[in-house]
């Protein structure tokens, strides 16, 4: 394909999902299988053009116009010249010569948030952060590779040591409209040596502290992410008990315990509640990485900014709230139940423990940093308050993380 087939079928990408916000990913596979024709580097360009008018999706279009937010996107963030931008909108395939109207578009003053998160605190610099891309974060696995052998291992993407993290690997975003680093099919990745995880995931696990020899579990698992990172903290030590609600979640965590020989995990499935019944009052830690908008990954996910409403954030901060009372049964006195969410927003994160901590008298805040060691310490302290670990991409550059210190008080 050339550049009028890719920017219209982006065009049109985009348009249907004005009509109907849904998953772009679901968008992109209807496009594809409509579109045999279509290459890797045709499929990488129509998906990379997609999600970057999609992070300045407010700004960038004016009056509903996606034409001219595509148009803004190519001239502003892809820095095409004039003459390359006249040629993909023309052609037997292209979306129609751009009028002088469109040409003279320049991007509004509108904040690339959804309308009802206008007003809250650095709403400027939260748009502006969240406009950019991500980098690829990889977590070396240290059960089988010290981060330096990793490194070895991917030097073709341009990878370096992640800025915070002991073990976090840093690959930069690929330029526009190229293909990003195919990490999950290189030598080191199938070896176990590397898992994709962001670094201010990797930066919670650190916040939970030291716990080798500890009894942990990961209440809302899902794929095993945290799972995973939390077993290589804990040297293969102790036990990672890791439970989701939702069985398809969970399904994809054995290869993954496998492929990095993690063996302190024990899965706990929702179709063994006797199982997960018997942990009751005997965690020394419960990590509970709960539901929520997924505000922290809009970088990464900016067609979720635009379908995030008012009613579907009221529904997740109920969920946090069941999700919270369930996992404190687990809690051993003395134990520690760690809240974390992908959200920088406060109603999902602080107003939740508010409420929490009112409706269960056993519980206590505690800092975000209590007992951690020196250099876990240190590397989280330029991110830390009194009540949270507050990691973001205008911060730490990271995706945003909230985490929050529970102890149960009662002996």
């Amino acid at each position: 394909m050339r550049d009028p087939g890719r920017v219209a079928a982006s065009i049109d990408i985009l348009k249907r999902f004005a009509e109907r916000p849904m998953p772009i990913s679901v968008l992109m596979k209807d496009w594809e299988r409509g579109a045999r024709y279509a290459g890797s580097k045709d499929r990488a360009f129509v998906r990379g053009l997609c999600l970057d008018v999609l992070r300045r999706w407010r700004s960038f279009r004016g009056e509903e116009s996606t034409r001219i937010a595509t148009f803004l996107t190519l001239r502003d963030v892809w820095r095409w010249d004039e003459a390359r931008i006249a040629e993909a909108f023309s052609g037997e395939h292209g979306d129609g010569p751009l009028t002088e109207e469109e040409l003279g578009a320049q991007a509004s003053d509108a904040l690339d948030l959804p309308a009802f998160l206008e007003g809250i605190e650095d709403a400027a610099v939260i748009s502006e952060s969240m406009a950019t891309r991500a980098p690829v974060d990889l977590r070396a696995n240290t059960l089988k590779a010290a981060r330096e052998k990793a490194l070895g291992a991917l030097k073709t993407l341009r990878a370096g040591a992640a800025p915070h993290s002991p073990v976090g690997i840093r690959i930069p975003p690929a330029p526009a409209a190229e293909k990003g680093p195919g990490v999950t099919v290189i030598p080191a990745f199938g070896k176990g040596w590397v898992e994709v995880q962001d670094e201010g995931s990797q930066l919670t696990v650190l916040a939970a502290g030291d716990l080798k020899g500890a009894q942990v579990l990961d209440f809302c698992a899902g794929g095993g992410g945290k799972t995973l990172a939390l077993s290589a903290a804990m040297n293969n030590s102790g036990q990672v008990h890791a439970y989701d609600v939702d069985a398809r979640r969970l399904a994809p965590i054995h290869e993954r315990l496998r492929r990095a020989g993690a063996r302190n995990v024990q899965v706990v499935a929702p179709s063994e509640p006797d199982r997960l019944a018997a942990l009751e009052g005997k965690m020394d830690l419960v990590f509970v990485d709960a539901p929520c908008s997924g505000s922290g990954t809009w970088r990464r996910h900016p067609d979720t900014k635009w379908r995030l409403s008012e009613e579907h954030l009221q529904t997740r901060m109920g969920e946090q709230d069941e999700v919270l009372d369930q996992a404190a049964r687990y809690v051993k006195p003395g134990g520690t139940l760690l809240f974390v969410t992908c959200s920088f927003l406060r109603e999902e994160n602080d107003q939740r423990a508010e409420a929490f901590l009112a409706r269960n008298e056993a519980f206590g805040m505690a800092g975000p940093l209590d007992g951690l060691a020196d250099d876990a310490r240190e590397t989280l302290a330029p991110f830390a308050d009194e009540k949270a670990l507050r990691l973001a991409p205008w911060t730490s550059g990271t995706d945003a993380f909230t985490l929050i210190r529970l102890r149960r008080n009662d002996r």
